[in-house]
């Protein structure tokens, strides 16, 4: 018999959207199938850094190479929204504004990429791992994290199994002209994977045949073989569950998007509302014919299923979670200070603190104010000569907050743009850039593609 099957408070801010969910999961998959592995007239190549990019052979036809980074104008194609609807993606125009925009894409030289971007990454993810083996053998650390100590054993054990991730974003400020600075990492439950790892792609691959892109043009773009790769390697086959806030459009999209990529590693799928699931005396938890969830996939951040009703029972139940509950350090925006205290003066890290230590005093009156958890840019605010020149609202900020140098977005053609370097199966894989009229990204920024083209 399941104890009663009380509902996991729905804490998670969600926008006014009124939208469907994701549609036509088939077409959807033979659609990306189409473009992805046919579509694509080229051969794959990698280097030996680990990325796979498609290299086109074919000459140059607008005849010109980039030397440095650039938000370049053109053309959008006349069907795009007839074929995003057909692949599920709903969320292309959030109300009544572009979400998606391919009005203009983000040029790259491929040594940006690997020298400024890719290496970078690489080395971030290395870093953040050796401050989540310190923090869990360290109460200081988590106490400044704000994690609550009945679940510092629960991390740690996490850690010390050695439970896997799946993926990550690290967003960037970036312009080409020095290095990537960390602005903060996306560890848990980030999202814009599919845009990412489909939708670009599949422009990219539209763009050169239309004569939109130089048909030499590549792209920084493995994240949809990587995540495949990393399904292989966590599920070995399981039933996995996917589980997260199934009526809102973007999360219903990412879910239906990882879901079928587990599909092509080998793996049962099962989605459920969060809100579904229950919990059997035994301390399983369970789906909604009572199955236990041995393998679960949930687009819900851990600061928040560490405080609902069935919390108390995580640490007791042996569900293996995706992201492992050890993200729940990384997705902590104390990471910021405590990276800048083991590793000052990384030229990819920004000088940070928290609001309360006295040392940052060091940023004088000019900083940006963060959340120790937000989500979106909420409750972020930007501090010039002790005066916030642009703040969001939000639910967030009773943890406490954190101070980080500021380091204004490079604008390109008035817009503010940030860059988001994707992790996935352990390695560096793909890029998503946001734009906005202002400094600080929101779920409403919008998406433009990229392409590699000098």
């Amino acid at each position: 018999m399941v104890v009663e099957l009380k509902s996991w408070r729905q804490q998670r801010p969600v926008g006014e959207l009124d939208l469907e969910p994701l549609i036509d999961v088939e077409r959807f998959v033979d659609c990306v199938a189409f473009f992805r592995h046919v579509g694509a007239r080229g051969r794959q190549q990698r280097n030996d850094r680990g990325a796979w990019r498609v290299r086109l052979d074919r000459p140059c036809l607008l005849g010109r190479k980039l030397t440095a980074m650039q938000r370049i104008a053109c053309s959008e194609r006349s069907d795009w929204r007839a074929l995003a609807e057909q692949t599920g993606f709903d969320f292309h125009t959030i109300d009544d504004a572009p979400y998606w925009d391919e009005t203009a894409y983000y040029g790259f030289t491929l040594a940006e990429i690997e020298s400024d971007i890719e290496d970078p990454t690489a080395e971030l993810d290395g870093m953040c791992r050796e401050l989540v083996a310190r923090a869990v053998a360290d109460d200081r650390m988590l106490r400044l994290l704000r994690i609550p100590e009945r679940f510092w054993t629960y991390l740690a054990a996490s850690w010390k199994r050695g439970d896997p991730s799946l993926y990550g974003r690290f967003d960037l400020r970036y312009d080409g002209r020095g290095p990537a600075k960390l602005l903060e990492y996306n560890a848990d439950t980030p999202t814009a994977v599919f845009e990412t790892a489909v939708f670009q792609w599949l422009w990219l691959e539209q763009a050169v045949e239309r004569q939109i892109a130089p048909r030499d043009a590549d792209q920084f773009n493995s994240l949809h073989e990587q995540l495949i790769a990393g399904w292989k390697a966590i599920g070995k086959g399981r039933l996995l569950h996917l589980a997260g806030m199934t009526d809102n459009a973007e999360d219903a999209g990412t879910i239906n998007y990882l879901a079928d990529c587990a599909r092509q590693a080998g793996l049962s799928t099962d989605i459920i509302a969060i809100q579904e699931i229950g919990r059997l005396k035994s301390g399983a938890f369970v789906d909604l014919e009572n199955r236990p969830i041995e393998l679960a996939f949930k687009l819900y951040p851990w600061e928040w299923l560490m405080r609902e009703q069935f919390g108390s029972g995580l640490a007791d139940a042996a569900t293996q979670w995706v992201e492992p509950p050890w993200k729940a350090i990384l997705a902590n925006k104390g990471i910021l200070p405590l990276l800048w205290a083991m590793f000052p003066h990384h030229p990819n890290l920004l000088p940070a603190y928290f609001d309360d230590d006295e040392a940052a005093t060091a940023l004088k009156t000019s900083y940006v104010r963060k959340p120790l958890y937000s989500r979106e840019g909420a409750n972020v605010e930007l501090i010039v000569d002790g005066s916030a020149i642009d703040a969001d609202d939000g639910p967030y900020g009773t943890e406490g907050f954190v101070r980080q140098a500021i380091a204004p977005l490079p604008q390109f053609a008035a817009n503010y743009t940030v860059v988001g370097s994707w992790i996935a199966g352990g390695k560096p894989c793909g890029l998503s850039l946001r734009e906005d009229v202002s400094p600080i990204t929101k779920n409403t920024s919008r998406f433009l593609p990229h392409a590699i083209v000098g």
